[in-house]
């Protein structure tokens, strides 16, 4: 196995490396994923090979120990190329989180996180589940113990990348007799699982995600259950560290529909030399926009970075910070589509267009499917509970 990677020492290094991966790999099969609705094999193969999948391991374990903020700009580079590509990876990236940041303290999940080092596997999430509306906080399912093994049978909606994935963080309550909110994280494993197709996955966007529903069936040891409650996980690491790297990942595929945008500006303006097109100022008001977009995205990282180099786990139960993030969801969710609208209007034909180098009809059917994730009425409506009650900072 190589060194660990040393983010403090070339973390620019490993970005344009990113950017080569994107460039040779992700954009070159970005159109067959996308019309396909197919699992981007080559660009997680080359992620593999980059050691990009565990990129957020501590180094005592062999990862680069990269915090949210590097991660989130390795996710905005990747959605430049493909949206798919980048969504898989940022989800990816959220299972390992979970596992870092929750099960330090057991041995097994300490030695998987080594594994995940050395063969580089691919982490997938089955949360949401039907019967439940959506609630992450819900399950009807319930993992049952017996001795030192357990099994759990769930039906998830969707499983993204579900059939590709080499582990999956499974949510159901603690116990058949628990109630709906006390529920576990569970680790199941390929080769443990059978996964019955529920539906397939014909979408307008993120086609390449594969997120198929299954009725998912498992049994394994009871070290695989992640210690303490999922409540801790969502709260301190799956909701926060969402929303960033998923923001990240738009804000990448909003730069690169501006990118489109602006090589359009500049085809234009060598056709009248000395002119400034009329394109140029909408040009201007997109770039603005993205920049907004940007910068909230840094300023949550950061936040989130800081908080967790504190340790301050109770920061993350105050009604301020979970605002915060999803007022991030929303903003972000909404100015991708925006963006990408902006930079049709200056490509006109040419970006609706399937067959254009300036197409942007990939940018823009993947940008209405951020605010479905979770919906971002869902997310309103608990901002405006909380809302009530929080006295502002």
């Amino acid at each position: 196995m190589s060194a660990p990677y040393k983010p403090k020492e070339d973390f620019d290094r490993l970005l344009r490396e990113v950017h080569e991966i994107g460039k040779s790999v992700l954009r070159v099969h970005a159109a067959d994923v996308d019309a396909k609705a197919r699992f981007p094999e080559e660009s997680i193969n080359a992620m593999r090979e980059a050691r990009l999948l565990s990129a957020y391991v501590p180094e005592e374990y062999g990862g680069m120990g990269l915090n949210v903020a590097q991660v989130g700009k390795i996710c905005e580079v990747l959605g430049q190329y493909c949206g798919s590509s980048a969504m898989i990876y940022a989800m990816h990236k959220i299972q390992v989180a979970c596992v870092v940041h929750h099960v330090q303290d057991s041995e097994y999940f300490r030695n998987y996180l080594r594994e995940l080092v050395a063969d580089q596997r691919l982490m997938a999430s089955a949360t949401t589940e039907i019967g439940t509306g959506g609630d992450l906080r819900s399950s009807v399912c319930a993992v049952e113990i017996d001795g030192e093994t357990f099994s759990l049978t769930k039906k998830a909606p969707v499983i993204s990348y579900g059939e590709h994935a080499d582990e999956i963080l499974v949510t159901c309550r603690r116990a058949p007799d628990a109630p709906a909110n006390e529920q576990v994280h569970v680790m199941v494993r390929k080769g443990e699982y059978t996964a019955v197709p529920l539906s397939n996955w014909d979408t307008m966007g993120f086609r390449g995600t594969c997120s198929s529903g299954f009725e998912l069936t498992s049994s394994g040891h009871v070290q695989q259950i992640l210690p303490g409650p999922f409540s801790d996980i969502l709260g301190q690491t799956m909701h926060p560290y969402s929303h960033i790297v998923w923001g990240s990942l738009w804000s990448g595929i909003a730069m690169d529909a501006v990118n489109n945008a602006r090589a359009f500006v500049r085809a234009e303006a060598r056709k009248t030399p000395g002119e400034t097109p009329i394109s140029a100022i909408r040009l201007a008001e997109a770039d603005k926009v993205l920049q907004e977009m940007r910068h909230n995205v840094t300023a949550l990282a950061r936040e989130y970075d800081e908080l967790r180099s504190r340790n301050c786990a109770s920061a993350f139960e105050e009604f301020g910070f979970s605002i915060r993030t999803n007022n991030l969801k929303l903003s972000c969710s909404q100015l991708l589509v925006d963006i990408v609208g902006r930079a049709m209007l200056i490509c006109g034909i040419s970006g609706y267009r399937n067959d254009s180098k300036f197409s942007l009809a990939r940018h823009l059917r993947d940008a209405y499917g951020a605010a479905l994730m979770v919906n971002n009425d869902r997310i309103l409506k608990l901002n405006a509970t909380m809302l009530m009650v929080h006295k502002g900072e």
